[in-house]
């Protein structure tokens, strides 16, 4: 389970440390794709695979399953760590995430995200007054049966 919160800044490059926390979690080749809220998502390979397995049974036929499939996939690349343990990330993907210096970088679950400090802080602060009405939300709804 990846979980913890971390702030690096990434470089002229493009290229960001990642913690090397979470390295040995990655494995050396990993994913790294346009994530929802302006975030870009990091899966391992594994988890990756697990992922794709559920989006092959989306039928291609739906415009929004397209549409989910461009964004997921099409932005998607495959990295590796450099002996420094940085990544190097895309262009578009550092556009899509508004990353400009200070990333915020937190493990949640089965995988990364990766958020320019002002996105971060922005969802954050918009969603910390339902923060409660979600977690009801969500496990009241678990348990119903």
């Amino acid at each position: 389970m990846l979980m913890g919160e971390f702030h690096h800044n990434i470089d002229e490059k493009n290229r960001l440390i990642i913690p090397s926390k979470f390295r040995s979690e990655l494995g050396e080749r990993f994913i790294v794709t346009r994530g929802f809220d302006k975030c870009l998502f990091v899966y391992s390979e594994v988890e990756w695979n697990k992922m794709m397995q559920k989006v092959s049974t989306l039928q291609v036929t739906r415009k929004n399953v397209r549409a989910f499939e461009r964004a997921l996939i099409g932005g998607a690349s495959i990295t590796e760590f450099d002996k420094q343990g940085r990544i190097n990330i895309t262009s578009p993907l550092v556009h899509y995430a508004n990353i400009q210096k200070e990333c915020v970088i937190i493990g949640v679950n089965e995988r990364l995200e990766i958020w320019s400090l002002e996105e971060f802080n922005k969802y954050m602060e918009e969603n910390e007054d339902t923060l409660e009405e979600m977690i009801e939300d969500i496990f009241d709804n678990k348990y119903e049966a």
